[in-house]
């Protein structure tokens, strides 16, 4: 898995993983303990053709960005109590939304926890289960998906919070993946 440096993404970088570590950076900068947050992606030479008036509100209204970037675009927060698969459920992306992507923190166990978690527990009780355990890590994952089925993400830990110790990759995070990329699915 990359990482990225401290200076910002990988000279090489694609316009997704620059995306996804914007909206790591922008997520960070709120600090933890933060809602799940969706975000469209547009191309960001179309909106300051299409929609002049947004992309100088968003101060993208300079040719001073790369002609292959995306923009994040902050969408209103998720329902409260709302399962986040089910909200995800209910979106419908119009044409000019070309990828989505979704910051989200979780408790996570290492691989080396996961053969002591006890069977049959329903998702609450797991839940209540990993959050008591001594291996617990909490992260942040940004994943994005663009409708031709790219994909990137990004994961932070709160232990190692520094954007040296943030990994990149297309696979870290494929559930989420996939239920962004649903999103897309008419």
């Amino acid at each position: 898995m990359p990482n990225v440096s401290p200076s910002g993404p990988p000279m090489a970088a694609s316009p997704l993983t620059v995306a996804v570590l914007e909206i790591d950076e922008y997520i960070s900068g709120l600090g933890w303990d933060q809602p799940a947050r969706l975000f469209a992606l547009v191309d960001t030479a179309k909106l300051r053709v299409q929609e002049p008036g947004l992309a100088a509100q968003l101060g993208l209204d300079s040719a001073d960005s790369p002609s292959a970037s995306l923009t994040p675009i902050e969408q209103d927060e998720l329902p409260p109590g709302t399962a986040l698969d089910e909200f995800l459920a209910t979106i419908a992306w119009p044409d000019a939304v070309i990828g989505c992507a979704l910051t989200v923190e979780r408790l996570m166990l290492p691989p080396s926890a996961e053969a002591s978690v006890p069977e049959g527990l329903d998702d609450a009780q797991l839940t209540k289960w990993v959050a008591k355990h001594p291996e617990r890590q909490e992260v942040r994952m940004t994943v994005a998906v663009l409708r031709d089925g790219t994909r990137e993400s990004a994961v932070r830990l709160r232990a190692k919070d520094t954007p040296s110790e943030v990994r990149t990759g297309a696979g870290l995070v494929p559930g989420l993946a996939d239920a962004l990329a649903a999103t897309f699915e008419a």
